[in-house]
């Protein structure tokens, strides 16, 4: 990715009025930006992002207030939290006119595509990841996520 294009992104926060964006590409490229008074490039790294994603999740879980954090445990005994891996928009199905991917009762396996989440007009889809049945569907189509917002709930 050229300078131009980080500079375009920079430029499309302000004007959406967010404060952070994290891009990964399957080559491993990945690229953070937050935005305070002014914008500047918070990391910047060509590593693999399995190699990157538990420090991210790492920070991610430090990050939580104490109360959501014992909330996240309570959740997990109940099933397994997916969560946003990027931030963008969520959608249940393909097209307005699809049905969606899962509902809630549904048994699912790892390669399941579950949602898909569109940032910057391209539609990225995402994976159960984890074998079992749909609990809950936490977010409402076409709504705006971030990166860990939990999405749906597989036990």
């Amino acid at each position: 990715m050229d300078l131009e294009k980080i500079k375009e992104l920079m430029e499309a926060m302000e004007d959406k009025g967010m404060t952070r964006v994290v891009l990964k590409e399957k080559s491993g490229f990945e690229l953070e930006l937050e935005r305070g008074r002014d914008f500047e490039v918070a990391s910047y790294s060509s590593a693999p992002a399995a190699v990157m994603a538990p420090r991210i999740e790492a920070e991610v879980q430090a990050a939580l207030p104490e109360k959501k954090k014992g909330g996240e445990q309570s959740e997990s005994q109940e099933g397994h939290a997916l969560t946003s891996p990027m931030v963008g928009t969520f959608y249940t199905a393909a097209s307005p006119d699809d049905d969606p991917f899962v509902k809630v009762g549904d048994s699912v396996t790892e390669d399941t595509v579950v949602c898909i989440i569109e940032a910057m007009k391209v539609m990225n889809e995402v994976k159960a990841g984890k074998k079992g049945v749909i609990k809950e569907v936490c977010i409402g189509n076409a709504q705006p996520v971030e990166f860990g917002t939990k999405l749906l709930t597989i036990s």
